[in-house]
């Protein structure tokens, strides 16, 4: 890292929650719900659709008699209950966030999923304490190619980028981050960026766990 670290903006999904995998298994989770054989490679195919059209080509697919609304409804169902009863934090995230907090740093959250289901799993896994806040792209308005949501996290905690580190799986966030300015630190998870070779090599700093990341934190 280049410069001191004043304050840090963690990404949630995949970075402090293990909650990736959902998004890859939740149209086949469907489809077997009601009966039916999922098909080959469905995960990857619906991994890159929004909601939307993941509920338009499940419905093409399996000929399901359910409109395209109801698919959706009982798709965004079980989002809900993954996140507010099932997923974990990923491993050594609270032992990170301890350290962290221990060192003085503010640190915010900074995601592209909705606030009331990050915000029920962080607490539930007893990491929301030591966030001061969590930014939403939905709320922010721009989507992680656009800086805005760390721009303004970072002016939250009267951050400068570069004397702000964020924390992203997602090669595409963290290009965003560090266009911008920012520090950055790339993290794998095996659900997540199938690029790591790109991730490690545009992050400043790259890890394969949480628990590695906080072997910078000293």
């Amino acid at each position: 890292m280049t410069y001191p670290i004043n304050a840090i903006i963690f990404d949630i999904d995949g970075v402090l929650l293990d909650s990736l995998f959902i998004w890859k298994e939740l149209g086949r989770r469907f489809i077997v719900k009601h009966g039916y054989t999922p098909v080959p490679d469905m995960d990857e195919i619906l991994f890159s659709m929004s909601m939307e059209q993941g509920a338009a080509w499940l419905k093409d697919t399996f000929s399901l008699e359910n409109s395209e609304e109801e698919i959706i409804q009982e798709l965004e169902t079980r989002i809900q209950t993954f996140y507010f009863e099932e997923v974990k934090a990923k491993p050594g995230a609270e032992a990170l966030l301890q350290r962290i907090n221990k060192l003085g740093i503010p640190v915010v959250a900074a995601t592209s999923s909705p606030r009331e289901h990050v915000r029920k799993a962080l607490e539930r896994n007893h990491l929301l304490p030591y966030l001061k806040e969590i930014y939403t792209t939905s709320e922010i308005g721009e989507s992680k190619y656009s800086p805005k949501i760390y721009l303004t996290a970072a002016k939250s905690l009267n951050s400068s980028p570069n004397g702000t580190l964020v924390v992203e799986d997602s090669l595409y966030a963290l290009i965003t981050a560090r266009d911008a300015g920012f520090q950055t630190a790339g993290i794998f998870d095996p659900f997540g960026e199938p690029d790591q070779e790109q991730l490690k090599k545009k992050a400043d700093i790259y890890c394969r766990s949480l628990n590695e990341l906080l072997n910078y934190m000293e």
